[in-house]
Parts: C-alpha cells; sequence; structure tokens
C-alpha cells in the first residue's frame, strides 16, 4: 500500500486545505481556533505549502488535460487496489489516514499528471527498442502455492504421473483466491508489480501447457506455475503503443522527469500567488532554471 500511495502522490502531496475565514474551527476553555488563524499557521508548514502547490498544479492540470481523464478510469484503477487489498483495503485506508473519495481523487492527480508526461514526452524508436528487450506480453497461468518444498515437490510429482493441474491446485493449494479456479490468476506482463520476481522470470520461460518441473521459491512460499497462453512476442514494431505505455510508466516513477514536467504545465498555467507570505512557495518549478526543455 506503502509503494502505491507514494506513486498516486507523484512529487507533491494530496490534503484538504480549508479555506481563509473567521468561521470557528474549535472552541477551547482558554479561546477559539478561527479558520483564519489555522490557515496562517497551516500555510508556514512545508506540508501546507505542498498542499498548496498541489492544488494549484491540479487546477492547471484539470484545464489543460481534464478532458482525457474519464471517471471510468478513475474508477478501474481504484477497484483494482480495492481486489489487491481485499478485505484489509478499509483498514489500509483508515491506516494511511485516506478515505475512499480521497483516493479517488489521487487516483485522478495522478492520472492527469500521466497525461501530461505523455504530452511532453517525445518517444523514439531506440528507446522502444530498448524496451522491447525487457518486453512481455501479457500471459495467462495457473498455480499453486504451498508452504513447504516437500509439498511443491510431491505436486510436481503427482503432475508427473497425470494428475489434472486444476485438482491439484484445489487439494493442495494455499492461496485462497485462486484455488477455487484451478489456480488461474489475472493475465499479466512484465510490468506487474503484485507479482514476485521470481514468479515472473519462472512463468516467461515456459511455453503452452508447460509447467515449472522445480519449486520456485517466492516471498509466498514455494509455487508450481503452469502456462496457459503464452503469445509470441513478435517483432517491437508490433507492440508499439503498449511500449510506449510502459516507457511513459517507467517516466512516472523517475522524479527529474516529473519535475520538469510539472514546470512546464505551471509556466504555461499563467499562475498568480497573490498571498505575499506564499510568493515563493513555487519558485522551484517556476525559476528559469527549473526546465531547460
Amino acid at each position: 500500500m506503502k509503494k502505491w500511495l507514494i506513486a498516486l502522490a507523484g512529487v507533491l502531496m494530496s490534503v484538504t486545505l480549508v479555506a481563509c475565514g473567521s468561521k470557528t474551527v474549535a472552541t477551547t476553555n482558554g479561546g477559539k481556533v478561527t479558520e483564519s488563524a489555522y490557515y496562517s499557521s497551516l500555510k508556514s508548514t512545508s506540508s501546507g505549502k505542498q498542499v498548496l502547490q498541489q492544488m494549484i498544479l491540479n487546477k492547471v492540470l484539470e484545464k489543460d488535460y481534464g478532458d482525457k481523464v474519464k471517471e471510468s478510469e478513475v474508477n478501474k484503477q481504484f477497484d483494482q487496489y480495492k481486489k489487491q487489498y481485499g478485505s484489509s483495503f478499509n483498514t489500509i485506508l483508515q491506516q494511511n489516514g485516506m478515505t475512499a473519495s480521497g483516493l479517488k481523487k489521487d487516483i485522478r492527480s495522478n492520472l492527469l499528471l500521466k497525461e501530461a508526461v505523455k504530452d511532453n514526452t517525445k518517444i523514439t524508436d531506440a528507446e522502444m527498442k530498448k524496451q522491447f528487450k525487457s518486453y512481455q506480453p501479457k500471459v495467462t497461468v495457473n498455480e499453486i502455492l504451498v508452504s513447504k518444498k516437500s509439498t511443491a515437490e510431491d505436486v510436481i510429482k503427482q503432475l508427473k504421473d497425470g494428475k489434472s493441474f486444476s485438482s491439484l491446485a484445489k487439494k493442495y493449494s494455499t492461496d485462497t483466491a485462486t484455488k477455487n479456479k484451478g489456480g488461474r490468476i489475472d493475465p499479466f506482463d512484465n510490468t506487474d508489480t503484485t507479482l514476485d520476481s521470481s514468479f515472473k522470470t519462472a512463468a516467461f520461460k515456459l511455453k503452452n501447457g508447460e509447467y515449472t518441473t522445480t519449486p520456485v521459491k517466492t516471498q509466498y512460499g514455494y509455487q508450481i506455475i503452469q502456462m496457459v497462453n503464452h503469445p509470441d512476442k513478435g517483432k517491437w514494431e508490433d507492440h508499439k503503443d503498449e511500449l510506449k505505455s510502459q516507457i511513459i510508466d517507467s517516466k512516472m516513477n523517475d522524479s527529474t522527469t516529473l519535475h520538469d514536467v510539472v514546470s512546464k504545465v505551471l509556466k504555461k498555467g499563467d499562475v498568480n500567488i497573490e498571498d505575499k507570505d506564499l510568493q515563493n512557495v513555487l519558485s522551484d518549478y517556476l525559476s528559469s532554471s527549473s526546465s531547460s526543455k
């Protein structure tokens, strides 16, 4: 959860900032705290400034790219996170001080930033050829997860004796999400971050119908993998859209790229900071040396 929370934040943070006013935020027997007092205190903190940065950036991104980010895309990513964390999802949100609606807002912010990265990135054939070396099309596999190596070896022996993978998955697998589906997991490619790297490496070596003849040690235990559908990789020219998408995703994890893109977006956004105490809140992005491109 921590990993994708950081990814969603991008180069900035996303929190809710109350409006400045005389409305009372809290009362005590020693006096009251007003919104204006709270604002004055908050704006002097680094977190308060980061909040303002994110709010400004969101306004500019919405104007430039809002029509390119559909609600269905936001909901799709939200549902993926919800599925990934299952019954722990709400608990993890609470532990990170987040709500479902807040997460959706962060997802939208990240998708808007991604559109800005796409718009400000030129991808060459050389870059796509380089990406193609690690590229793998989405494969479909079945898997059996057990806790002991000896159990995994016994399962493999039964597979060699002709037992069906599906029946063995139902009998032995400790993965409750897949065992009753014959061990079937969702299709994945080389960019998948939810699966153990050892699992992916072993899976990509298999041809259709093959299974791993030695137990695959992963962070979850020992796994046996059966390849159901391994599409032909083909030539790089056949996968330009996927390669471009993977390159953009990698740039979304590069702080230098994100800084340069945010600088360009804000410079085009005609931003004017009216609060004199916050005049320099965007100086790191709007200075003449922030982006040379």
